[in-house]
């Protein structure tokens, strides 16, 4: 671990202290990690360098609109292979929040994220990706050969 020394203005010191005590934080070096860490990740350019990632994609959107429904299951089957779990709450009778789980490479993952939240009709999409490492352990806990693979963060 390394130590950094930064400057920070006023306002961004308590913005941050703030946020400290929102959040829970004991301290403004985990405080800071964190912050570091959301922003890395979410930038397509930076954050843990991995090939593979988890991520929880949520979004609201209106359940009558021109086949919406149909059209965001649809590309979770034809992604298969990164969708792990969907759910789905209805809000009101319009509307219904979901949160779809990937797995997959970050770029692929990043691209059904994205076409999710940018479908016509979705609304408040934020997508959440968690690096995971590469070539993670891959081990079984039984006799009877049961293998299984972690999807261990790359913090």
């Amino acid at each position: 671990m390394q130590r950094l020394t930064i400057s920070l203005d006023d306002n961004i010191a308590a913005a941050i202290d703030a946020f400290m005590e929102r959040q829970g934080y004991s301290n403004r070096s985990e405080a800071i990690r964190d912050l570091v860490r959301d922003s890395l990740v979410r930038s397509e350019a930076g954050g843990t360098s991995t090939h593979r990632c988890v991520a929880a994609v949520s979004y609201v959107y209106d359940y009558d609109g021109r086949d919406l429904a149909m059209r965001l299951d649809k590309a979770q089957h034809e992604n298969h292979d990164l969708t792990i779990s969907s759910m789905r709450t209805r809000l009101d009778h319009r509307h219904c929040m979901e949160v779809t789980l990937l797995r997959g490479h970050t770029d692929a993952v990043r691209k059904l994220a994205a076409q999710t939240i940018s479908e016509r009709g979705v609304h408040f999409g934020q997508v959440n990706i968690v690096p995971i490492r590469d070539g993670g352990e891959t081990h079984s806990h039984d006799d009877e050969g049961h293998h299984h693979d972690h999807s261990t963060p790359a913090l």
